[in-house]
């Protein structure tokens, strides 16, 4: 039987953190906390938890993982945010393969609730994530704040049952707040990487989104929240263009 490290990142998580550590009971048998100066309780729930507590600077979310993955102790890792959980049904899939790990890296579907309402459209779900793999043979990727874990060349991959439960928003105001935080960090990146966005852009991308989530993805079956979530991703997507291009335009003054 193999034996799975438990990898969970922190910043302020005090709402969310025991019900995290909880649900990998008889699952990890290492779980380790990085966490990034938090501020409220997080570190005191976690020390009164059977985890190793490490503090670290944040110097983005991929570079924040990738350091993470390197303080587990053993080779294969089960990496989740502080804000996320496992189903008993995906519990089950987990401890089964740990008798019979026959991949490089497992993945599953992430089922979120928003505002207490669980959200089965808007493009939400099934939110497939590969979580669960040998770390010898991959690592974290991406553009921050938007982070994937990709195998090597020639690593196999396998589907596990169950759902990664996400407890992403108790509030619209702090969706909001997210958006508002995530499309700045996004825009630096873009404009790091000098992509350059022009008002047709900015104009059309926006009304794609809310059309694409709302219709295309049926956002409207999830009713009220639904309707919510799919303007706020219409509006973080005009945020993140509007802003990459006041970048440019003020790199040039």
């Amino acid at each position: 039987m193999i034996r799975i490290s438990a990898v969970i990142l922190t910043l302020n998580e005090e709402k969310n953190i025991e019900r995290c550590i909880r649900s990998l009971e008889g699952v990890a048998d290492d779980i380790v906390v990085v966490d990034s100066f938090s501020v409220d309780k997080t570190q005191e729930l976690c020390e009164r938890s059977a985890v190793r507590f490490i503090q670290h600077r944040f110097e983005g979310y991929i570079e924040q993982k990738n350091w993470a993955v390197t303080q587990a102790v053993n080779p294969y890792v089960l990496s989740l945010d502080a804000d996320e959980a496992l189903s008993p049904e995906l519990k089950k899939s987990i401890i089964h393969i740990k008798e019979n790990w026959d991949a490089d890296g497992y993945y599953f579907n992430r089922l979120t609730n928003y505002c207490g309402k669980w959200i089965k459209h808007c493009g939400w779900y099934p939110d497939r994530k590969l979580r669960l793999w040998n770390s010898k043979k991959g690592r974290w990727t991406g553009i921050n704040p938007h982070d994937r874990y990709v195998l090597d060349p020639g690593c196999t991959e396998k589907f596990l049952e169950g759902d990664l439960f996400h407890y992403s928003y108790y509030s619209i105001y702090q969706h909001t707040e997210q958006a508002n935080k995530f499309s700045e960090i996004l825009a630096r990146e873009y404009f790091n990487m000098g992509k350059k966005f022009n008002l047709l852009d900015i104009i059309t991308k926006p009304v794609w989104k809310f059309i694409h989530s709302y219709l295309l993805n049926a956002g409207f079956i999830d009713g009220y929240y639904g309707f919510v979530i799919c303007i706020i991703s219409a509006h973080a997507t005009f945020l993140k263009y509007v802003k990459t291009r006041q970048l440019f335009k003020e790199s040039i003054k």
